[in-house]
């Protein structure tokens, strides 16, 4: 069976937070969790959902399964990162394209073309708005990773 979906903080992570007199018509966020992309391996959440928007943590292309990331280079990579985030959506009850916005982090703005190109594919096929989008290289990457991507969606 595969743990997928999303998960309220509990009273105790409530109580510690500094903001305890706020509003009970605040949204509340809610961490999304899946086994179908990798595990957060620190203080953080594979995705977060606050008043209907899904924000996610960056994705490499960790295989979920073997916690190995592809050596096979920017085109391999990237179609990992994408089946990440298609199933940190998911379990968020999003698809691609409901995403709006995204963040790109490239190792070397040459792989650009060939990232872009299976960017493309996955997140404006022909008939969907693209997603606005950041793109940016950076000196390094969690285990040396080509590319990271995060996301905005709106359920």
């Amino acid at each position: 069976m595969v743990a997928s979906g999303l998960r309220r903080a509990n009273r105790d992570e409530e109580a510690a937070d500094p903001r305890q007199n706020r509003s009970m018509s605040e949204p509340r966020k809610q961490a999304v969790i899946t086994e179908e992309a990798p595990s957060a391996i620190g203080p953080y959440s594979q995705a977060v959902v606050v008043d209907g928007f899904v924000y996610t943590s960056g994705q490499v292309g960790f295989d979920p399964y073997t916690g190995q990331i592809s050596a096979d280079g920017i085109e391999a990579q990237t179609e990992q990162v994408m089946r990440n985030l298609k199933a940190v959506l998911a379990a968020a009850g999003c698809r691609m394209a409901d995403v709006i916005k995204t963040t790109v982090f490239l190792k070397d703005m040459n792989d650009f073309a060939a990232m872009n190109a299976i960017y493309a594919r996955h997140l404006s096929p022909e008939g969907v708005v693209p997603p606005a989008r950041s793109t940016v290289e950076v000196a390094r990457l969690p285990r040396d990773a080509r590319v990271e991507i995060e996301v905005i969606a709106r359920q």
